[in-house]
């Protein structure tokens, strides 16, 4: 690029954007707009950074579809004023967050790369300032007068993963997140090197951005476990409202053969609920039939997750549910890769 890229970070909440007042010991909101005097580092990368943040931070526990439209409306407001956006977001739920960023925009193509932190900004062995120092890196690398990255991801010690693609594994550990079904899209070390032939690139180059915010909240994840009884499942189905469910399986899909619970979930599927398998092992994918355990569910219509994690099965659910679409419709859609959350 000629100009120096021009980047947003969007403040939201979380452990990053907290400083301890070293006299009460307390932590306290950061201000972001000071980024530039508290981060003086910053000042060394090749680009112009401005600052958003939420009126009140949330916590990540508190996170919720509202905070993802307005998160996804700062990004849209200003995406043809910004080159790239880093989003600052708490890290226990970032993985649903920025997974479900990802399904509401079609046809991106600038860096969207959310971050956080284990410590405050302020702590004295904070991870804070390399993830964020990075981000807007990885958000202002351009090639050939076009972002490197022209997808949502997430960034964290040292790694760049496909946000859809990530886990939360360690809540002390730096090394926080992982993506055991998809590598990571950059690594930064002496240098920061792109796995290029991997990045994600949309179809529809050149077309304008779709935001899409229409988003349905009324969906449940059923974690199966050996001893699950026909009432627990039973009350689970019978939630009012209740149109989607991802199901946890074991292993490869692998579920009960029971009659009552091949029979409830087959009355559900018939009353419009979509059940959406995925497996509970971290790494793997769900093969529907590979086993006589998961045949029945075949058969009924249970929707194959294949290697979708569970953050971002419920993610893309809440996105196709507000899409209105046919049984039919949602189930080709569900099994598609829309944002390269499936491999």
């Amino acid at each position: 690029m000629a100009k120096k890229p021009e980047i947003l970070i969007v403040y939201t909440g979380g452990t990053i954007g907290m400083v301890k007042d070293y006299q009460t010991g307390a932590l306290k909101a950061f201000d972001f707009s000071q980024i530039l005097e508290k981060i003086p580092e910053l000042k060394q990368l090749n680009c112009n950074v401005t600052t958003i943040s939420f009126e009140e931070p949330i916590d990540s526990s508190n996170m919720n579809i509202n905070y993802y439209i307005n998160i996804a409306e700062i990004i849209a407001d200003n995406y043809e004023k910004y080159d790239g956006f880093v989003v600052l977001t708490g890290s226990d739920t970032m993985s649903y967050t920025s997974s479900a960023i990802s399904f509401m925009f079609e046809n991106l193509q600038k860096p969207v790369i959310f971050t956080g932190s284990q410590l405050p900004i302020g702590d004295l062995r904070t991870d804070a300032k390399e993830n964020l120092i990075t981000s807007i890196q990885i958000a202002s690398a351009y090639e050939d007068g076009k972002p490197i990255v022209q997808e949502v991801g997430l960034y964290f010690e040292y790694k760049l993963y496909r946000a859809n693609r990530t886990t939360k594994i360690s809540a002390e550990q730096f090394e926080a997140f992982t993506s055991m079904n998809y590598p990571p899209l950059a690594e930064s070390g002496v240098h920061l090197n792109f796995n290029k032939p991997i990045l994600f690139r949309s179809n529809n180059n050149g077309k304008k951005l779709i935001f899409r915010k229409r988003l349905d909240k009324n969906v449940v994840i059923l974690k199966l476990f050996p001893g699950i009884t026909e009432e627990v499942i039973k009350s689970i189905v019978s939630i009012p409202n209740l149109k989607g469910i991802v199901l946890e399986t074991y292993g490869a899909g692998n579920a009960p053969t029971y009659k009552w619970f091949v029979n409830l979930l087959k009355e559900s599927i018939a009353k419009n609920i979509h059940i959406v398998n995925v497996t509970q092992c971290v790494g793997g994918s769900v093969i529907l039939g590979h086993y006589e355990t998961s045949s029945e569910l075949k058969r009924i219509g249970v929707i194959e997750g294949k290697d979708i994690t569970t953050e971002t099965a419920v993610a893309k659910m809440m996105y196709l549910l507000g899409e209105k679409l046919s049984k039919e419709e949602f189930k080709h859609y569900f099994e598609l890769s829309l944002r390269g959350e499936i491999t």
